[in-house]
């Protein structure tokens, strides 16, 4: 006999649940649900709400998060002669009071940690009734905030005053779609003796020998006297260490010779070893990976470095902040994340940071990641917002860690610990001192409580108190010499133009905003006619002024749309350029800068946002130019004292060497005006800066020319001396053709003047389609194919399934 059988509880396991509203119009009715599962998802597929997306049906829907909601299964229970019985839930959100054939087993309000019950007597052999009502969490927050006094918080909802995933009470690219459920695995265990509580192996390097100091907590069943032995296996290798009964903690350290080396993507390889702990038949498997993650912050001549080293090699992070990927979270599975951390890898990203308004993500997220090599960045979850340190809260938070931290400290991938997103600078500059009136904010959290767990649990991953950080207390936060920076005044308040008076050590944050994918937006917002501040538009445009945003934001770089269609492509084609703009700006700093993370890979419904890749999964054309800025070599022109110069980072571990031609061309034909060549030369894991001579960089005519820079390997710049909306672009610049293909189509495109920004989207044509490029510049008499998956081919594209920057401005 094993000493655990765990009875699964879920929908999966043959479990039949219900769920029933307290209060209101179904009160009373039994609705089926799915376990693991969320009120909103159990109501949709029931039929008794619309899509919650949909429309405007976000603020019709909002009595869900007012209702209180009780969950109701029954199970048959055969005695299998364990000692012990519990029941355990990996997660309940959140505010719940858990019952068992009519006792109270106890109450919850933490969604970001499991609970165990012991139920040993309480289980009958049919007709086990298991309730777990939930309060209403919007109602629950407004009631925790009025007892104990509010603390200062952004957005509509008091989300800081319980410990549930912040951004489900919606956000400025998210819905207020405020769940309630099991939202994770629910089950009986029965055991006898001895269990495995927890497993918390640590993979380091240690020369050519990898080291797994491997920490074993161990539950003990009440008269349980026996000595046992705890086996771990390894690559290849077995220890056996003998336990004195009763014993909680065990530690067994195992050695392997020649380890293969973990690295990020990009760096190298990403070998996983199996991992395999048993204990009087309890058994726990895993995987580690072996290497050394270390964080340099050590003040230079320049401020404060950032500096993230794997196995003593310092990586230049190229990396984007992740959201929960579903609004309702219970819908995400191995494959949904597959799906979403390849289009990091696709995009050359090798860092990815989970945002602190989220949730600690499932084993699925980690996993990949550790096999793609992709590093994790993983905030603590408070979010821009003061939290109570008062004694309720504080112990929440620290059970919440301490799990997660054990969790989640085996992973390979895991690069940082971060202790919150915002809340310092929030503190220093956000007005919240006087509300507080000397209240405690949370810092006892960032700076004693969080870095203690961590030191304890996890010794071996880096902590940062928080992002943005300066690593001195003395220092504004938000400092762009010191640590990590966020910069928000562009796209809130100035032109793009901005990143480049900034010279940030690290920037963990900055975005610009564009409309999803036509076929995404049109899916939800049915305005007549489809405007850009509609009704529906607006219900999703989450941040303040956006959409006045977005227009603004258009400067002098592009002119203001005259239609609908301009409105989305040219909104579209200003966030890449944004971005584009500050990540070939930062990289031309290096070393001085060490890294990049964009706000935001992904999105968790249909919404205008600051992501590359839509709700519906659809690439937006800031994600073919994040690509493009994400090489791993990054040929960029910049403006240095007066002239211009190439400047190009090579982020690779070989030399990048090739003859480079730089030509001032007419934008409306073939005519060339100046050509230069030079021998580029960079050595590994560095930059350098070429000088450009004045025959290419004094123009003529600086609204008809412009520079293209080539490299013989097939790298390319380009310069443009006129904004857009002084650039004499030919609307004739290009003719298309269409051939069809056994998967869909290919598209060509041959210029015969320059022809900016090309961008194809199949998506108008048939929802289901996708485009393998976007964003192709083509000089006079180049040629470049859009190859499209689609279930049918079009006998011809044109605007608006086949746009340029010429059709903005000729």
């Amino acid at each position: 006999m094993t000493s655990v059988n765990a009875v699964p509880l879920t929908t999966e396991g043959g479990a039949v649940w219900t769920v029933q509203a307290l209060e209101g119009s179904l009160a009373g009715k039994a609705i089926p649900a799915t376990v693991p599962g969320e009120v909103h998802t159990d109501l949709l597929a029931a039929g008794e709400i619309p899509d919650p997306f949909d429309g405007d049906n976000e603020s019709a829907l909002a009595w869900i998060g007012r209702t209180s909601w009780s969950y109701r299964t029954t199970f048959d229970w055969a005695a299998d002669g364990h000692a012990v019985q519990e029941l355990v839930a990996d997660g309940l959100d959140t505010v719940a009071t858990v019952t068992l054939n009519g006792r109270e087993l106890g109450r919850t309000a933490n969604q970001h940690r499991s609970y165990r019950f012991d139920v040993t007597g309480l289980l009958v052999a049919e007709g086990n009734e298991l309730v777990i009502e939930f309060a209403g969490p919007v109602t629950a927050a407004e009631e925790v905030q009025s007892g104990y006094g509010g603390w200062p918080h952004t957005n509509l909802h008091p989300y800081n005053a319980l410990r549930k995933m912040a951004s489900n009470y919606g956000w400025d690219w998210g819905p207020d779609v405020a769940t309630a459920g099991i939202w994770r695995p629910i089950r009986i265990e029965s055991w006898s003796g001895v269990r495995i509580s927890s497993v918390r192996p640590l993979a380091s390097v240690d020369g050519d020998r990898g080291v797994l100091n491997t920490h074993v907590e161990l539950a003990w069943a009440d008269g349980f006297t026996d000595d046992v032995v705890v086996r771990l296996e390894v690559g290849g290798t077995t220890s056996d260490l003998p336990v004195t009964a009763g014993s909680s903690t065990v530690e067994v350290t195992s050695t392997i010779d020649a380890v293969h080396r973990w690295w990020p993507r990009g760096h190298g390889e990403q070998p996983l070893y199996d991992v395999t702990v048993g204990v009087h038949g309890d058994e726990w498997q895993g995987r580690v990976g072996f290497r050394n993650v270390s964080l340099n912050v050590d003040p230079d001549k320049d401020g404060t470095q950032f500096v993230l080293s794997v196995n003593d090699k310092p990586i230049y992070v190229r990396g984007a902040n992740w959201i929960p990927d579903d609004a309702f979270v219970t819908r995400l599975n191995r494959s949904t994340y597959q799906t979403s951390i390849q289009d990091a890898v696709d995009a050359g990203m090798n860092l990815l940071r989970v945002w602190g308004g989220g949730i600690y993500e499932s084993e699925d997220f980690y996993d990949i990641c550790d096999e793609l090599g992709i590093l994790v960045w993983q905030d603590f979850l408070f979010a821009c917002a003061a939290y109570s340190e008062d004694d309720v809260l504080a112990a929440e938070v620290e059970a919440e860690a301490r799990e997660a931290v054990t969790r989640l400290s085996r992973h390979a991938s895991l690069a940082v610990w971060n202790g919150n997103n915002e809340n310092i600078w929030g503190y220093v500059e956000w007005g919240w001192r006087v509300p507080l009136a000397g209240r405690a904010w949370g810092a006892g959290y960032y700076f004693d409580v969080l870095p203690k767990i961590v030191a304890e649990l996890d010794p071996r991953t880096p902590y940062s108190h928080g992002s943005p950080y300066s690593f001195d207390q003395f220092i504004h936060p938000n400092d762009e010499r010191h640590g990590t920076m966020h910069i928000w005044d562009v796209w809130n308040q100035v032109d793009y133009t901005t990143y480049r008076k900034y010279k940030p050590r690290f920037v963990s944050e900055f975005g610009f905003q564009g409309p999803p994918a036509w076929s995404t937006l049109t899916s939800v917002v049915h305005d007549e006619p489809l405007d850009p501040y509609g009704d529906q538009m607006l219900v999703h445009q989450k941040a303040f002024e956006g959409n006045l945003k977005l227009e603004r934001g258009l400067g002098e770089h592009l002119p203001k749309w005259s239609n609908i269609d301009d409105w989305h492509w040219t909104t579209q084609l200003n966030q890449a350029r944004a971005i584009v703009f500050g990540i070939e700006h930062f990289r031309s700093l290096y070393p001085l800068n060490t890294g990049a993370v964009v706000w935001q890979l992904n999105d968790n419904w249909p919404v205008v946002s600051w992501a590359a890749v839509d709700g519906h999964g659809i690439r937006k054309p800031l994600w073919f130019a994040l690509k493009r800025v994400y090489a791993e070599r990054l040929l960029t022109v910049q403006p240095r004292d007066n002239e211009l110069v190439v400047a190009a980072h090579n982020d690779t571990d070989s030399v990048w060497s090739t003859e480079v031609t730089v030509t001032r061309r007419s934008t409306g034909g073939s005519d060339t005006f100046a050509r230069e060549t030079f021998v580029l030369e960079v050595e590994p894991r560095s930059a350098i800066i070429s000088s450009l001579p004045e025959s290419v960089t004094k123009p003529g005519d600086p609204g008809g020319e412009y520079l293209e820079v080539r490299g013989a390997d097939g790298s390319t710049a380009y310069w443009y001396f006129v904004e857009d909306t002084a650039l004499r672009l030919r609307g004739d610049a290009y003719a298309a053709s269409v051939v069809p293909t056994a998967d869909g189509y290919d598209v060509t495109v041959t210029a015969i003047a320059l022809t900016k920004d090309l961008a194809l989207f199949p998506d108008r044509l048939d929802p289901a389609a996708r485009v393998d490029s976007c964003l192709i510049t083509l000089s006079a008499g180049e040629s470049h194919t859009f190859h499209v998956t689609a279930s049918s081919a079009p006998t011809a594209v044109g605007v608006p399934v086949l746009r340029s920057a010429n059709d903005l401005v000729s």
